[in-house]
């Protein structure tokens, strides 16, 4: 029985997906792919498994995801879930597929919010002076 682990990360969020032949059911921390909520999360997820058709039928996927924000979190199990399908097949076609679709499906994201710098709000703003 093949079993395939990947992970993707986005931000500070990590996401490990375990790819198993099985009957199509993927879950997400524990939930069933279908009763995640927001809706906009739930769509993010679907991405590779709706590009993948019948391969998505034919595995189970057991997605882990911590740390970070709920979109950051959605966007690692996406790239998770993307390399697993790809690994589980090693399918050249799924993959160019997947590329032409988003190249962040199979790629992490590696942009990371800047620190707050002294003198300001945030990491760019700063306080005004006055030269009078």
């Amino acid at each position: 029985m093949k079993i395939v682990v990947t992970s993707g990360k986005r931000k500070t969020a990590v996401a490990r997906a375990t790819v198993r032949p099985g009957a199509g059911r993927i879950r997400i921390n524990k939930i069933p792919v279908e009763l995640l909520q927001p809706e906009m999360v739930r769509m993010t997820v679907m991405e590779p498994l709706i590009i993948a058709k019948e391969l998505a039928n034919k595995v189970d996927i057991d997605v882990v995801v911590d740390g970070g924000g709920f979109m950051g979190q959605a966007e690692a199990a996406r790239t998770a879930i993307a390399r697993g399908l790809l690994e589980f097949s090693n399918d050249a076609e799924l993959k160019r597929v997947f590329l032409e679709y988003d190249r962040t499906l199979l790629v992490n994201d590696i942009r990371r919010k800047e620190p707050k710098k002294q003198g300001g709000r945030g990491a760019r703003k700063r306080r005004q002076t006055s030269y009078r």
